[in-house]
């Protein structure tokens, strides 16, 4: 048997398949495992990961996309446009396989250029709230892997899934995680609380365009707390020296790391190392609450969020509509958390079915390949 990982998509979404293929490899030497990429840099991060499974043995694959097209993509980032032409340049390498196996969504367009023999399987790449992760085109999937019951609820509701034809129970980037917690520096030199800034990249529900710089202004005139803004790792994809430029503006701020868009911003540095997380519909707050700590929820754009599935983290702190006395803000949501920790401890529970202590991607290999040998 034979099955491809391919990632195609942003760096973030390595962490979510990555460990899935790693173990795959480990647990079935009879499966041959191939992790494809379009450029050099994103081969050369999935080698690197790669290493903390000595134990796997997976094969690292180039896709056959022209040269122009990988510089391209190296240069200015991904866009869509640049994954489909990367997946029709591809499709007779990925004929050559049993299952195509991918963290995102865009891959389903292979059945449209004539790759159909392979089971398309999707290990997803978060475990926010949003409507998006509910969309009713990952039905298109053969099988699936969910992370815990909220989400399979969800997606039986809508006829996503189907009994026998997904897994519950993986976040496969926890796996990442605990291997690499060992090698973890501490943020800042100082024993003051450390805050993270997380804000979405999409502007009709990102706080970035309306309060982001009055966020940043605050935290660099205050002595009371460490901020990291690490946002979404899209917000400067294709704005890169927005960032760059904050960095230089705020870089030299011992109290303050501002982090655009490093790997250290998908890999869960900064939302285990912070102590209250402040943002607004990101999933990296599904991540955070992991470890039950504070949070404030900023709601930009005046939603009606009460009783909304697609807000139900908004239920694990404080929300507030502005920024005017944040410090103030802060301290209540640094006073009131005990009255949400049973809320986020349930939250986690009903999210992954693990704290983060067990891996969780060995059994979702085994169900992968239990599925293709039954399939087959």
């Amino acid at each position: 048997m034979k099955v491809a990982f391919p990632l195609i998509g942003q760096r973030h979404q390595t962490l979510h398949a990555l460990p899935i293929a790693l173990e795959v490899s480990a647990r079935h030497p009879d499966v041959a495992v191939h992790v494809s990429c379009l450029t050099v840099s994103h081969l050369e991060l999935a080698r690197s990961l790669a290493t903390l499974y000595p134990e796997a043995r997976v094969q690292f694959d180039l896709l056959p996309i022209s040269p122009r097209l990988r510089r391209r993509i190296e240069l200015h980032g991904l866009r869509v446009v640049d994954r489909l032409i990367g997946l029709f340049a591809s499709r007779h390498y990925f004929r050559t396989f049993d299952a195509i196996i991918v963290p995102e969504a865009t891959s389903l367009q292979l059945r449209r250029m004539g790759v159909r023999r392979p089971k398309m399987i999707w290990t997803g790449h978060g475990a926010g709230d949003r409507a998006i992760g509910f969309a009713r085109h990952l039905g298109k999937f053969d099988f699936l892997l969910v992370p815990g019951r909220k989400v399979e609820q969800r997606m039986l509701e809508k006829g996503i899934i189907r009994p026998g034809a997904y897994h519950r129970g993986t976040y496969a980037k926890f796996d990442l995680v605990r291997r690499m917690d060992a090698k973890r520096p501490k943020l800042f030199n100082n024993d003051r609380p450390t805050i993270l800034y997380n804000p979405h990249f999409l502007p009709r529900l990102s706080s970035w365009p309306e309060m982001g710089h009055q966020v940043l202004r605050f935290f660099a005139t205050q002595d009371r707390y460490n901020l990291v803004f690490a946002p979404h790792f899209r917000l400067f994809d294709n704005h890169r020296e927005e960032g760059e430029a904050l960095r230089r503006q705020y870089g030299d701020l011992p109290h303050m790391l501002i982090d655009p868009g490093s790997h250290r911003s998908i890999d869960m540095t900064y939302t285990m190392g912070a102590d209250l997380y402040l943002g607004d519909v990101s999933s990296q707050v599904a991540e955070f609450m992991i470890r039950p700590r504070p949070c404030l929820f900023l709601n930009a754009h005046h939603v009606k969020w009460h009783g909304n599935p697609n807000y139900q983290f908004w239920t694990l702190g404080p929300v507030t509509e502005n920024v005017s006395d944040l410090g103030s803000k802060i301290e209540n949501a640094f006073e009131t958390h005990p009255r949400f920790l049973e809320a986020q401890r349930q939250y986690v529970l009903e999210t992954f079915e693990t704290l983060g202590d067990e891996p969780t991607a060995p059994a979702a290999a085994d169900a992968i390949v239990d599925f293709l040998k039954r399939a087959a």
